[in-house]
């Protein structure tokens, strides 16, 4: 069993950056694939934004992110990051913290076991 606790979401104006946090309950962290998931206002499913796999730390990404989001982990601390920079509005979402037990990273919300609560992130025009 993972429980995972998001934080680091806020408001912030258009431009500007976030880091979103997820820590992992559990010794088994390091072995877990992470990714981040968001709802946007008024969507019904949420949309695969970023993963990172345990082995070789390979990463994926949602085009409409890549460039502006980096996903890192740090098996230490049991954390996996989402840092954001050049927010647009359009990134305005819960975001989710989600872990899987596939090896490499997936895009797939059915690929993975585990979901955090959700943090919001508003970006303002």
């Amino acid at each position: 069993q993972v429980q995972l606790v998001e934080s680091g979401g806020g408001l912030v104006q258009a431009g500007g950056s976030l880091r979103l946090s997820c820590v992992a309950s559990g010794r088994t962290f390091s072995t877990y694939t992470m990714g981040w998931f968001r709802q946007a206002p008024g969507k019904e499913r949420d949309e695969f934004v970023a993963a990172i796999g345990w082995i070789g730390g390979g990463t994926a990404y949602l085009d409409s992110v890549k460039g502006r989001f980096t996903i890192s982990r740090d098996n230490v601390k049991s954390t996996v990051y989402l840092q954001m920079n050049s927010l647009k509005p359009e990134d305005t979402a819960v975001y989710y913290c989600a872990a899987s037990r596939r090896t490499v990273p997936v895009i797939g919300r059915g690929e993975y076991d585990y979901w955090g609560q959700g943090t919001q992130v508003t970006v303002s025009s």
